[in-house]
C-alpha cells in the first residue's frame, strides 16, 4: 500500500522548503559580509575548502536513493534535455558574458567555470516550490554531478583556457575526489543504514548550508581587497548569467514541447549551479579573484531561485486550471 500525502504533511514540507530558500541565503550573505569586513580572521580557512565541499557532496549522496536514477531509463528525453542544456547553455553564456562585459582574465575564467559546474542541490527545493517536477530535478542534478569529473574540466579547458592556463587533468582528479567519491560514499551509507540516515535527513540541509557559508567565507576573505574594485562587475555578470540561464532553460524545454512542469524544472536546473564547487576549483586552479564569481553566485542564485519559485507558484499549471463552465447548449443571437 502506498503512502498518502495529507494537507498537513504538504504544509509542513512547504514550510521547510520556504525556510531553505529564505533563511539559507541570508546566512550565506551574512557569512560573506563578515569575511569581507574581517578577512584576516579567516586566512587559514582556504585549506578547508575542498574538505568542506566533500562534506556537502557526501550530504547530497545521503539524500539519494537508487530509484532517483530510474527516470534515466523511464523518461530519458527530459533528463537528456536538462543535462545537455546544463552543460551547453551555462558554459556558453559564461563565455559570452566574459566577452560582452570585457571581464579581466581572472574574472572571465571564474564566470566560465561557474557555467561549467553541475547543477546546484538547492535547485531541487526551488523546483518543488515552483510546482515543477521534483523527481526529475533530483535526477538531473544527480546525473550532471556524476558527469562533472569528466565534463567540467573539458569545458573549462576549452572555454576558459583562452583566458588562463587550465590544468584539466588536475581539475578532473580534484572533482572526482571532492564530488564523485563523497556522493558515492553517501549513497552507500544510505543503502547500508537507511533508518539512521532517514533520522538524520532533517539536519543535512543545515550541515550543507554551514559548509557552503564557510566556503564563501574562505573565498571572500581571500579576495576581500578586490571586492570593492570588481564587486559590481561580478554582480552584473552573475545576475545576467543566472537569469538568462532560467530563460534559456525554459525556452529550450518549450522548444522541445515538454509539459509545463518539465519546463519549470529545466529552467531551474539550468539557471542554478553548484557554484560552491566552482568557487573552490577557481581558488585552487586560478586565483582568489577568479573564485569571486562562484561565491557571489552562491548567494544570488538562492535569492533569485526563491523569487522565481514565488512567481511560478502564482501561475497555475494546466491541470490546475478550473474547467470552463458548461453553457447549457444555448447561445445569443
Amino acid at each position: 500500500m502506498g503512502t498518502t500525502t495529507t494537507p498537513t504533511d504538504r504544509s509542513a514540507e512547504d514550510r521547510s522548503a520556504h525556510v531553505a530558500v529564505t533563511v539559507f541565503p541570508l546566512l550565506i550573505l551574512a557569512a560573506a559580509a563578515v569575511a569581507f569586513l574581517t578577512p584576516g580572521t579567516f586566512t587559514g580557512l582556504s585549506a578547508w575548502v575542498n574538505p568542506l565541499l566533500g562534506v556537502i557532496m557526501f550530504g547530497m549522496g545521503l539524500t539519494l536513493t537508487l530509484p532517483d536514477f530510474r527516470l534515466v531509463v523511464t523518461r530519458p528525453l527530459p533528463v537528456l534535455i536538462g543535462v545537455v542544456a546544463q552543460f551547453s547553455v551555462m558554459p556558453l553564456l559564461g563565455l559570452a558574458l566574459a566577452w560582452a562585459l570585457r571581464l579581466p582574465p581572472d574574472l572571465a575564467a571564474g564566470v566560465i567555470l561557474v557555467g561549467c559546474a553541475p547543477g546546484g542541490t538547492a535547485s531541487n527545493v526551488v523546483t518543488y516550490l515552483a510546482k515543477g517536477d521534483t523527481a526529475l530535478s533530483v535526477t538531473m542534478t544527480s546525473v550532471s554531478t556524476l558527469l562533472a569529473p569528466l565534463v567540467t574540466p573539458l569545458l573549462t579547458l576549452w572555454l576558459a583556457g583562452t583566458y588562463l592556463p587550465v590544468d584539466g587533468a588536475g581539475m578532473a582528479r580534484t572533482i572526482a575526489t571532492i564530488v564523485l567519491l563523497p556522493v558515492a560514499a553517501g549513497l552507500v551509507v544510505r543503502l547500508a543504514l537507511p533508518r539512521l540516515v532517514t533520522r538524520a535527513l532533517p539536519v543535512l540541509p543545515w550541515v550543507s548550508v554551514v559548509a557552503i557559508a564557510l566556503v564563501v567565507v574562505a573565498v571572500v576573505a581571500g579576495s576581500a581587497d578586490k571586492v570593492l574594485e570588481a564587486g559590481l562587475l561580478v554582480l552584473a555578470a552573475v545576475v545576467l548569467h543566472n537569469c538568462l540561464g532560467y530563460l534559456l532553460g525554459y525556452g529550450l524545454a518549450a522548444l522541445t514541447r515538454q509539459p509545463e512542469r518539465v519546463r519549470r524544472t529545466v529552467a531551474v536546473e539550468v539557471g542554478m549551479q553548484n557554484s560552491g564547487l566552482a568557487a573552490g576549483l577557481a581558488a585552487q586552479y586560478f586565483s582568489p579573484l577568479a573564485a569571486l564569481p562562484g561565491a557571489v553566485f552562491s548567494v544570488w542564485h538562492n535569492v533569485s531561485g526563491a523569487l522565481l519559485a514565488a512567481l511560478l507558484r502564482r501561475r497555475p499549471l494546466p491541470q490546475d486550471r478550473a474547467p470552463a463552465p458548461a453553457t447549457g447548449g444555448t447561445g445569443r443571437g
